[in-house]
Formats: C-alpha cells, sequence, structure tokens
C-alpha cells in the first residue's frame, strides 16, 4: 500500500480553543503529519499571516489543507441568495498563497430531513448553474473545490454534479470524502469510495456505526479502529489514485437519526439499491452486538470538549497502524 500521511482537521480539537500555530504544534507533538483547517481562521484575511502559518508548517513538514468554500448558491434555512462566487474566489487567493491546492467546501446540509425544502434536483441544477462560471477562476489559482461528502448529497448526486458542470477529475471540482457521513446518507462506506473514487483529492477520515431503533437507522461517530468503517478496503482503494491524499483525522460525538421508516423520507434517496440497504442492515447488526457487548457507544456532543483530546491522539495512532506508517 502507498505510504499515507496522516493529519488532523481543524474541527476535531475546535473545543480546545487553540489558535492557529497552537493547533501546528499540538499536530507536531502528537505526531500527526499536517493540518487541515476546514474552518478557516479568524485572521484569514490577512497576507502576512498565511505566508507565515505556511512557513511555520513548512518547517515543522506537515502538509496544510484549507477550507472556507461553499457550493450551495443560498442559504439553507432562509432561501436567500449568496455570492459563493466571491467566497470561494476569497478562498482560493488564500489557498494559492499558501501553496495549497484542495479547498473543502461544506454547506451544512440536512435538507433531506426538512419538511417543504427543494428537491434536491432545484439544489444540483442552481450549483451547476452557480459552480461552471468559476472553472476559470480556480484553475488560474491551481484549486480544487473539494465537495464534502456531508448530509447534503449522496456520491451518486455529486458524480451528476460533476456531469451537469462539465468537470473532470484534477479539473477544478473533487470530493472531500468524508468516511463516516456516508452512513448517514445511507451509502456503504466501501461502495461509495469506489463510486467518488476519481474525485477524491482530500478527506475526512472517521469512523463509525450504524443502530437499528424503532425510530429508523441511527449512525454515529466512533473512535477509529473501533467503528465499523472498513478501512482497509478504503485505504487500498485510496492508494491505487495517481495523486497522492492525505488522510486528515476528523472526529466528534453525536448521532444522527436516519428516519427509514418514513416513506417520504426514503423517497429523497431514489438511487439507494437492495443491495446497498442490506450492507448497512448488516452494519446495524454487528454494531448492536458491539453495544450490547459495551464496546462501542454513542458519545453525546456535549461531552466531546473533554474528550476530543485523548480520542485523537488514540485516532492518530490507530489510522497510522491501520495505514501502516
Amino acid at each position: 500500500m502507498r505510504k499515507f500521511k496522516v493529519g488532523i482537521d481543524s474541527y476535531s480539537l475546535k473545543s480546545l480553543d487553540l489558535d492557529p500555530f497552537e493547533l501546528l504544534d499540538w499536530a507536531t507533538i502528537n505526531e500527526a503529519e499536517g493540518v487541515q483547517f476546514s474552518e478557516t481562521p479568524a485572521q484569514a484575511g490577512d497576507k502576512s499571516f498565511l505566508r507565515e502559518l505556511s512557513q511555520y508548517a513548512a518547517q515543522n513538514d506537515l502538509y496544510l489543507e484549507w477550507g472556507g468554500g461553499e457550493h450551495i448558491p443560498f442559504d439553507i434555512a432562509t432561501g436567500q441568495a449568496k455570492n459563493i462566487a466571491g467566497i470561494n474566489e476569497k478562498a482560493a487567493e488564500q489557498a494559492s498563497l499558501m501553496g495549497v491546492r484542495t479547498i473543502r467546501s461544506c454547506s451544512g446540509g440536512l435538507m433531506r430531513w426538512k419538511k417543504g425544502a427543494p428537491p434536491t434536483e432545484t439544489y444540483l441544477k442552481e450549483m451547476a448553474k452557480s459552480l461552471r462560471p468559476l472553472r476559470r477562476m480556480l484553475k488560474d489559482h491551481r484549486a480544487i473545490l473539494a465537495l464534502e461528502t456531508h448530509f447534503e448529497f449522496t456520491t451518486f448526486e455529486l458524480i451528476r454534479l460533476f456531469e451537469m458542470c462539465d468537470a473532470e477529475p484534477d479539473d477544478y471540482l473533487g470530493v472531500c470524502l468524508d468516511t463516516m457521513n456516508l452512513l448517514t446518507m445511507l451509502e456503504d462506506p466501501v461502495a461509495a469510495t469506489r463510486r467518488i473514487l476519481p474525485w477524491v483529492v482530500t478527506t475526512h477520515i472517521k469512523d463509525g456505526a450504524i443502530n437499528l431503533t424503532p425510530g429508523g437507522l441511527v449512525s454515529f461517530t466512533a473512535e477509529a479502529g473501533k467503528g465499523l468503517i472498513d478501512f482497509k478496503k478504503i485505504l487500498t482503494l485510496l492508494s491505487g489514485l495517481e495523486r497522492h491524499v492525505n488522510l486528515t483525522i476528523e472526529d466528534h460525538g453525536g448521532e444522527f437519526l436516519i428516519p427509514i421508516f418514513d416513506p417520504a423520507f426514503l423517497d429523497e434517496f431514489p438511487d439507494l439499491s437492495v443491495k446497498e440497504l442490506s450492507v448497512l442492515l448488516k452494519m446495524a447488526a454487528e454494531t448492536r452486538s458491539l453495544i450490547d457487548e459495551n464496546e462501542i457507544a454513542v458519545l453525546d456532543r456535549t461531552r466531546w470538549p473533554a474528550a476530543c483530546e485523548d480520542r485523537v491522539k488514540r485516532d492518530l495512532k490507530a489510522v497510522k497502524r491501520m495505514a501502516g506508517t
């Protein structure tokens, strides 16, 4: 297997309230090999700050990945139009100044969980209309906007979006592969990774599990190596890419109800196959066994601040071990 660099995402340690340089120090002390600032620091508008951050990372032999991108051209809560062209150009300028190529984009989804939300196809059409004109700007900055596999769109839909944008892999659009979020979007993480693989430019390596309850399936995060994500298969797929992809750990507490017993909700996932659903149900049975044996449990988000530092340290060791580094 190809050698990977293993780093951390800034969101994982947000509750420690570290400044960007302290976060890089934390990474160095704990033998992480890089940091993805998925949420850009408040000082990101200062060019001298960006240069110093880039230089400090280089001095400590750390990779940097950037965030601040957006791909939905309106506010999900209000429906008001949003100038994502300006937002993405600012992020691309910042990334270019630091010599960073990937810009993580996340627009805070869960639209399918909201009654009366516009159809997914409406989102895809509006995104394509807004993203296509950004090609020249992103290519000029040698940047790729990496849409996270979040709670917005399935890998099937992201592929359709890229087709609507006349994009190709390594062009101007790509994917930040969040391995656990795929469960919440009713996707088998291995099959979804295989589908979206040519587009993966950055990652959120996160373990998780999925449980069957009276209300439906419930997905939740897990300490790396203790959940049900098949990292052996996923890392093997990633190692086959021609481009180098870093393994950036993201972790947090919380759980997500997926109300699969609601026919209207399930209709929002037209690409879901019986085969893939059966994989998820098998994972749910395995999760139930692990819960009954006290091997795994939901970590409430309110408990994450107290647990995050030690858990991310363990995540780093576990992912490095799985990656053979």
